[in-house]
């Protein structure tokens, strides 16, 4: 018997897009352009003969067909997922998916990766880095690396690293424009801005006994190592997380500016699903995260 099946590309589209209910969120999702995301879409709704979105005041809208459809979609990708992830499991699969913010994937995890290669060359590792929260079971992912409080429903939170925020720019750029001797100083420098930063510049002002500042010129970034890129290409002072400009500090690449700096109330935590037992090699890679951030005595159980 002959399956008819639509292109499997084209579900994984519409699925996305009929979660987010948002062409541009269903690509970043998907590493494709808006565009691809609108073919597969449009490929599907030819297959089928029928509209499974419609336009409703400039939003996304399921139809009635759109809305069924998706529902079945949606199951029957996560039964293949979850078949899958227990084919993997019973033949004790090396391969295991981390799924974490980019900026943190860029500046922190990717620099340090061939570590936990050396030690573990069998053990494949999938970095899947997205801006928001993902599903373990529906996405796939074994381990998540999450910046918030550690309390997330169903999952068990380790501690990776407290969050310290400081002011920093290059060498060049302190050079040209220093000395930095005191919180004014930094009023008369280009300040560098990140869009979805928890604690911004007049936080920071505050803290250090300029009440009242809040600077808003210089240039902004959607993204934080956007923002840390500029700086370490002398374009301004950032406000920087000091788990993400740890190895610039190291290299010389960024200076510190000034000792005073804010204590973040989110920290960067490694989290898995609380379900019964860790896969070994999840284990592995979460037991080494926890060894190259000396918390490995620290955790948060959520069930």
């Amino acid at each position: 018997m002959t399956i008819d099946l639509p292109p499997l590309n084209a579900l994984r589209a519409f699925e996305c897009a009929a979660r987010h209910l948002n062409f541009t969120r269903a690509a970043e999702e998907l590493c494709v352009t808006q565009a691809a995301v609108s073919h597969q879409v449009r490929n599907l709704e030819d297959y089928l003969g029928m509209k499974l979105f419609r336009r409703s005041h400039r939003q996304l809208v399921l139809t009635e067909d759109g809305q069924i459809f998706a529902t079945t979609v949606r199951e029957s990708l996560t039964q293949i997922s979850n078949a899958s992830r227990r084919l993997r499991a019973d033949r004790g699969s090396a391969c295991i998916t981390v799924s974490l913010l980019p900026s943190f994937a860029s500046r922190w995890l990717v620099p340090r990766l061939w570590g936990f290669r050396d030690r573990y060359p069998d053990i494949e590792v999938r970095l899947s880095a997205f801006e928001w929260l993902v599903d373990f079971e529906r996405d796939g992912v074994d381990l998540a690396i999450r910046y918030g409080r550690g309390q997330w429903a169903g999952c068990e939170s380790r501690l990776l690293m407290r969050e310290r925020i400081f002011p920093v720019c290059s060498p060049d750029f302190l050079k040209r424009h220093g000395p930095v001797t005191n919180a004014r100083d930094l009023l008369k420098l280009n300040l560098l801005h990140d869009d979805y930063a928890r604690q911004d510049w007049s936080q920071w002002f505050e803290m250090a006994g300029l009440s009242g500042v809040s600077p808003s010129l210089g240039l902004r970034f959607s993204h934080t190592s956007l923002m840390l890129e500029s700086a370490e290409e002398g374009q301004g002072v950032a406000l920087a997380q000091e788990p993400l400009v740890q190895g610039e500090l190291a290299k010389g690449r960024l200076v510190r500016l000034l000792d005073e700096a804010i204590d973040g109330d989110y920290s960067y935590w490694a989290v898995t699903p609380a379900r019964g037992s860790l896969n070994p090699s999840v284990e592995r890679f979460r037991d080494w995260l926890l060894q190259e951030t000396n918390f490995a005595d620290e955790s948060m159980d959520n069930v």
